[in-house]
């Protein structure tokens, strides 16, 4: 996906967000239509860098912890030998065995794991870390 697409779709579920802060009164339109496309729009989003199949009942969470790891990683870094402005340069993506700094998985590791269930654990164990310690 190009800036030009990542963009887009930011604007969109923007509108969307907008719209429906707006208009709390759900019966007058096609409420439903509206959260579904928010849904797609920010799955696709979210899954841009996730280099695995995500066909669970709970890929849109999946797809939202791998977001939200990237942009905490962003935020925070990693470690002192990945530092937040090579994160940046290069992004991240999610394989089936590790968590690459770049755009596949021969690009150079963040972590390897021996699942993508235990990938994931880590990814959501990582995120609320990360939550925790702002409530402190």
């Amino acid at each position: 996906m190009n800036d030009k697409q990542r963009n887009k779709i930011k604007v969109r579920i923007e509108e969307i967000e907008k719209f429906l802060n707006d208009n709390r009164d759900y019966s007058r339109f096609d409420s439903h239509a509206l959260f579904m496309e928010r849904s797609e729009l920010e799955f696709k989003r979210n899954k841009e860098n996730v280099n695995i199949s995500l066909r669970t009942d709970s890929k849109y969470y999946l797809a939202a912890q791998c977001f939200k790891f990237t942009k905490n990683l962003l935020k925070y870094g990693y470690d002192k030998y990945t530092t937040k402005e090579e994160i940046e340069k290069e992004g991240v993506c999610f394989n089936k065995y590790s968590i690459n700094v770049g755009y596949s998985q021969y690009c150079k590791d963040l972590k390897r794991f021996n699942s993508k269930e235990e990938m994931f654990g880590f990814v959501i164990g990582y995120n609320e870390a990360v939550n925790n310690s702002k409530a402190i």
